[in-house]
């Protein structure tokens, strides 16, 4: 498989190398976290040729023999160099039976530059809290961006690039295989594993069918308002009995796996967070196609799930903005900046493109507006607020 670089991400490990930290490389599988810490191990080697690398992969099975911690901490301490700096990186850490222990004995010991990768249902930032004693840094990695898709594929047609994006996504092991056909059912399997086995197998989870009912309807409704009793509704209607207490921990459970991100509202006027209504989006968009068909695409929430996760890529905490009963798509905070976004998947009709305008318009103070569509034209303003095409965004 062709490799890319992913300088945003290997910038984040170097700016966080040789802090006392547990450096911990989280995201949805497949995406990357492997590769990134591969990647990482060669920056170093090129940059401290002499320093000590201790890298264990449990997905490979010459690692088998360290499946329990106190094999672990005696394999790490018998490649312990004195006066070097050592590097210690471990790949699917959950993969060894009590591996907490054998982290925070090396963190303890301050003899280490740690980083771990893991299964994200095993290893969630909820639990770091509990698992390590000492301080971790977490860094999120997200599917392949726009910009990661073209510079992968070559591309030089950013709209046809566009077009190939929005059924392929982000998922880099999918790109290996030549028919829409086989990416998607490769996309498919990944997100399978991670909710019928992985969150199954965490929190023992014995009723699939509302699992799986209420990971479709989430998929089936991204970028909608949604409520757990909404969704419990639902899932009643279709022959299952479950109250909605049940469903608000699933939900939990897949957010927490990083299969879905929740937005909550924020009412601009009253400067408060309204509470029970959010909006739900996928880590990758490719995964409603690959899960639900392209019978009916929606390319619009398609891309507003795009902007949502690339806004969360580029750093930003997001909200969906309230304003006179109006909805604003996206608030996105990060520091100081704030942007009021709306997106669109055609502002072509006169129509169209004034509901989208009227409640950034309605918005008093002076922090930056856009509307993001797929517009086909440069950049242009209305009455202040940038009109941006979907393309020119994400390759900034």
């Amino acid at each position: 498989m062709k490799l890319i670089e992913r300088t945003d991400y290997l910038k984040q490990l170097e700016d966080v190398q040789g802090t006392p930290d547990i450096k911990l490389i989280t995201g949805i599988r497949r995406s990357g976290k492997s590769k990134l810490l591969e990647a990482f191990i060669d920056v170093i080697h090129k940059k401290e040729p002499e320093a000590n690398i201790i890298h264990i992969n449990y997905n490979d099975d010459a690692y088998e023999d360290l499946l329990e911690y106190h094999a672990l901490l005696e394999y790490v301490k018998s490649k312990y160099i004195k006066d070097k700096n050592n590097y210690l990186f471990i790949d699917e850490v959950q993969l060894c039976e009590g591996f907490e222990k054998a982290i925070n004995s090396f963190h303890v010991s301050e003899k280490y530059d740690i980083y771990i990768t893991g299964s994200n249902a095993f290893l969630l930032s909820s639990d770091l809290a509990t698992l390590f004693t000492g301080r971790t840094f977490e860094i999120e990695v997200y599917p392949f961006s726009f910009k990661e898709f073209v510079t992968y594929y070559g591309y030089t047609n950013m709209q046809e690039a566009y077009i190939k994006y929005l059924t392929e996504g982000g998922m880099p092991g999918s790109y290996v295989y030549k028919s829409e056909k086989d990416k998607h059912k490769y996309i498919r399997d990944i997100f399978d594993t991670l909710v019928l086995r992985d969150i199954k197998q965490k929190y023992k989870i014995r009723n699939e069918s509302v699992l799986t009912k209420t990971t479709d309807f989430l998929i089936d409704n991204i970028s909608n308002l949604t409520t757990a009793r909404k969704l419990t509704e639902a899932i009643n209607n279709k022959g299952d009995k479950v109250d909605h207490k049940t469903v608000d921990k699933y939900i939990n459970y897949l957010c927490k796996a990083f299969a879905f991100y929740k937005v909550r509202r924020y009412d601009i006027q009253g400067k408060k967070y309204l509470a029970s209504t959010e909006k739900y989006y996928l880590s990758d968009h490719s995964f409603r196609y690959a899960k639900l068909g392209s019978k009916n695409p929606d390319y619009g929430r398609a891309l507003e799930n795009i902007v949502a996760i690339e806004l969360m890529r580029r750093g930003y905490e997001l909200y969906v903005g309230v304003l006179y009963k109006k909805e604003i798509d996206f608030v996105a905070l990060r520091e100081n900046e704030k942007i009021y976004i709306q997106v669109a998947n055609s502002i072509e009709e006169n129509e169209t493109k004034e509901r989208e305008l009227d409640p950034l318009r309605r918005i008093r103070d002076s922090y930056p507006k856009m509307v993001i569509s797929r517009t086909g034209y440069p950049e242009y303003d209305i009455d202040g607020i940038k009109i941006i095409d979907i393309t020119d965004w994400l390759m900034q």
